[in-house]
């Protein structure tokens, strides 16, 4: 009996090996070939982008489409009035990589810096980033590697962030993976009873970052892939510093902390014993309920690809919207006035230009990318690539999800806490940028 059950347990303990080793490679160890310096994901999407040629425009506008038809179809655009509004932006997306792809359209509309960069430098990147990057993501966080990071962490989460430690898990997922991954498994967490309304909010606002495949784009649009392990480990520092911080101060404060009102509350123990024989425990446990490698990555790959579907219309739409306000009027002009100071105070070597960029980045998380990556300074490029991310908030796609779900959050809540989020992300990040570019 014991010797079956060595057999049993060896291929779990090779799969948790393997395929962490193999996630962690593809997102983390950058590799140089053909002179290109970059993580193998983004070869690899890179080697994908080539081979589609000629017809990489039209599976991305075919992407586009299926995800503005997609709300229609199930009429999930009748669901509430935000999903509604962003069925309708959907259209506007549509029409606008139309306009892109088939050259059609008016002049200002088509100009390079505008529609035309958004489509190839941001959905032409995500549409294949996303789906290919989910069935590697599927190999980091499936098969026991995050809950052995998780119950490591458990320690720290309630006096650092005032969350369960359970919620280390969640909060690793929600950073390396999606936020529409992230608040899916907060907002199940949290009607389960397992999370009082101010745990839940605490992880969707402070946790719940673009996904990895995300920030490539990002890194890329702002030349940062040679320095693509500072820009990430950074992020992650300076995302979950701001959390830290921002627990402790209204409005995250001031969320009820009390269970979902329909859930029977399940408080977490505060266990003792060994943690590094529970944390292999809680892996192998995980390894046990994980599917087989095939129905895990075609899973995954099917979720990437309806989130791609589901995220590039509001790219161009929301996106050139944004991009037209912020070239063509003096909207973000003036709301980056709030920012100078503190862009000023931390020796951005031009202070409006980087406040500029990230007051765009609550219409979208790209935004600030654009407007910064024409920058010679690359400390203000890795300040700028920074912040959007660990800002969190945008409302091409973050706000709705949160609304979306039983999370106690009010748009009048996730827009002070996105201003929080990026002083506080200047006033960190500045200083660390300018010391580790320096190095």
């Amino acid at each position: 009996m014991s010797e079956h059950k060595t057999v049993q347990r060896t291929p779990e303990i090779w799969r948790l090996v393997v395929y962490s080793a193999i996630g962690v490679l593809m997102f983390f160890v950058p590799l140089t070939i053909g002179g290109e310096n970059a993580i193998p994901l983004d070869h690899l999407v890179r080697l994908i982008q080539a081979g589609l040629g000629p017809t990489l425009p039209y599976v991305i506008l075919l992407l586009i489409a299926a995800g503005t038809v997609l709300p229609f179809a199930t009429g999930e655009w009748r669901g509430t009035r935000v999903k509604s509004l962003f069925a309708l932006l959907n259209v506007v997306g549509l029409l606008t990589a139309s306009m892109v792809v088939f050259d059609l359209g008016p002049a200002w509309l088509l100009d390079e810096d505008l529609a035309p960069f958004l489509f190839d430098s941001v959905a032409v990147n995500v549409g294949l980033l996303v789906p290919v990057g989910a069935v590697f993501l599927a190999m980091l966080v499936g098969y026991g590697l995050m809950e052995f990071v998780g119950v490591l962490l458990q320690r720290v989460m309630r006096p650092v962030w005032r969350v369960p430690g359970r919620s280390a898990v969640d909060a690793a997922a929600s950073f390396v993976g999606s936020y529409s991954l992230g608040l899916l498994i907060t907002d199940r967490v949290y009607r389960s009873g397992r999370y009082t309304g101010r745990e839940a909010a605490i992880i969707a606002v402070g946790f719940s970052t673009v996904s990895v495949t995300f920030m490539v784009v990002i890194a890329n649009t702002l030349d940062l892939m040679d320095v693509w392990l500072t820009y990430f480990f950074l992020t992650f520092f300076v995302t979950y510093a701001i959390t830290a911080i921002q627990v402790r101060v209204p409005p995250l404060s001031s969320v009820p902390d009390v269970p979902y009102p329909e859930a029977t509350p399940q408080p977490e123990d505060d266990e003792g014993g060994r943690r590094l024989h529970r944390a292999w425990e809680e892996a192998k446990a995980a390894l046990r309920a994980a599917p087989s490698l095939p129905r895990n990555v075609g899973a995954n790959f099917m979720d990437g690809l309806r989130m791609s579907m589901s995220i590039l219309p509001s790219i161009m739409s929301v996106g050139t919207i944004g991009l037209v306000l912020a070239r063509h009027t003096p909207v973000f002009d003036l709301l980056s006035y709030v920012f100078v100071p503190f862009t000023w105070v931390v020796g951005s070597s031009d202070p409006q230009l980087a406040a500029k960029a990230l007051s765009v980045g609550v219409a979208e998380v790209f935004l600030p990318a654009t407007v910064a990556a024409g920058s010679d300074d690359q400390v203000l490029r890795l300040t700028v690539g920074v912040v959007s991310v660990a800002s969190i908030v945008f409302f091409s796609a973050l706000v709705p999800c949160v609304l979306a779900t039983k999370i106690p959050l009010s748009v009048g809540r996730l827009v002070v806490i996105w201003f929080q989020r990026v002083v506080l992300g200047i006033l960190i990040t500045g200083p660390l940028a300018h010391l580790l570019v320096g190095l």
